[in-house]
Order: C-alpha cells, then sequence, then structure tokens
C-alpha cells in the first residue's frame, strides 16, 4: 500500500499504537482511535507489533515506550491521548524523558492543520520524537482529531523512517 504521496514504508516497518486515557485503562471509556490508527496503519502497509490503553501516567508512559522501542524494536510508535491541557494530560512530559531528538516540523503541521478546523488546536501540546531508530508521533485522544493528524504526517512517515532506520530500504527488526 502506498501513501497520497507514493511512498511505501520501508520494508517491514512495524507499529504499535498506544492509547492514554485513566478511563480507557479502567474500562470506563471505550478506545475508539486507538484501533482506528491500528486499522490504517495497516492499510497503510506498516506491520502492527503492539496495541494497548495504559493510565495517563508518566512513569507508565516513560516505561511503556522505552519497552517498544529498546526492547522490541518498534519502528514507529504512534500516541493517542494526553496531549491536552487537562491536569492529567502529561504525554508531551513524558515525552521529554524518553526522546533523543524532537521533530517539531510534524508536531507544527498537524497544529497548523487542525487550526484550520478548529481554534481548540492551540492548546495541543503532542510532540513527535525520535528514540533510537524509532519515531513517536503523539497524536489528539478523539477520533476526529486522531484520524486528521495522523493523515497530516502519513505522506512523510516513509522518508522519516527510512531515514531515522539509516536510510536503508529495510528498517525492520
Amino acid at each position: 500500500m502506498r501513501t497520497r504521496d507514493g511512498k511505501e514504508p520501508p520494508a517491514g516497518c512495524s507499529f504499535a499504537v498506544l492509547t492514554l486515557s485513566d478511563k480507557g485503562s479502567r474500562g470506563e471509556r471505550e478506545d475508539t482511535s486507538g484501533p482506528w490508527l491500528v486499522e490504517r496503519l495497516s492499510r497503510e502497509g506498516f506491520v502492527p507489533k503492539g496495541y494497548a490503553i495504559i493510565p495517563d501516567r508518566i512513569p507508565v508512559i516513560v516505561d511503556a515506550l522505552i519497552d517498544l522501542v529498546d526492547r522490541q524494536k518498534v519502528d514507529l510508535i504512534v500516541t493517542t491521548g494526553g496531549t491536552g491541557v487537562a491536569p492529567t494530560d502529561v504525554t508531551p512530559e513524558a515525552m521529554g524523558q524518553v526522546i533523543d531528538k524532537e521533530v517539531p516540523g510534524m508536531a507544527e503541521a498537524m497544529r497548523a492543520a487542525s487550526l484550520m478546523k478548529t481554534p481548540n488546536a492551540m492548546l495541543s501540546r503532542g510532540r513527535v520524537g525520535i528514540r533510537g531508530q524509532s519515531l513517536i508521533v503523539n497524536l489528539p485522544g478523539s477520533l476526529k482529531a486522531a484520524r486528521e493528524n495522523i493523515e497530516v504526517v502519513l505522506p512523510v512517515l516513509p522518508h522519516a523512517l527510512e531515514k531515522i532506520g539509516g536510510g536503508t530500504a529495510d528498517c525492520g527488526s
């Protein structure tokens, strides 16, 4: 499957989706964005390697991201939730403890596209960064916002992952 710009993800590129939600992790709220993201990225040719719902707690988020990158060697991790300004929204703070390099252009592009649809986009604090040879993308938690935001970065993901992986065609583990 090819993205809109005709590029395919590097062969074997794996991904995982983490939904960050206290209520979701307790079974009090149905997660709609996480399963949708798994399906969407799979359709693009990425290989699913994991999906989980975890609470909005910095140590839990940090541990989950480090496990996916350092131990499981997942190429692309997409988070959904915890990017706003509510007291429990701590995804950006957790990212600060995990990433080696920030990729601000991707986060800025998502916010700019969202701002064309809603002024609430100004409240998004999602980040995009690299740890090792993995790319971590933070998306908002609502299904509508997650859909809109992933579509913004989807065209650049194959190239980004190829470069992060050292420029080789095979970034699978």
